[in-house]
């Protein structure tokens, strides 16, 4: 008998790990860069997006409003640790 491999640390689930929906609008934030009129800021109001990336940057947030599966943003944690004021030592 073949001697199995152990999986170390992580276990993985299949299945997407972004949702159709997310696919669908960074798709169109790509054909808007593509034809020039993505622009970048809230409510477009920034330059025009030349970056590919910034593109789908934009449509994974566009898709995170819309409610679409999207991994959360490295940095972005909900509720973060609480912290409390610095305690003063009696003496």
């Amino acid at each position: 008998m073949a001697a199995r491999k152990k999986s170390g640390g992580r276990k993985k689930s299949g299945g997407r790990k972004y949702g159709k929906a997310a696919g669908k609008s960074v798709k169109s934030a790509m054909k808007k860069r593509k034809k020039g009129t993505l622009k970048s800021g809230k409510g477009g109001k920034g330059g025009k997006v030349k970056s590919r990336k910034q593109a789908i940057a934009i449509g994974l947030s566009e898709a995170r409003k819309k409610g679409a599966k999207v991994p959360r943003k490295k940095g972005a944690k909900k509720g973060g640790r609480k912290r409390g004021g610095a305690k003063k030592k009696r003496q």
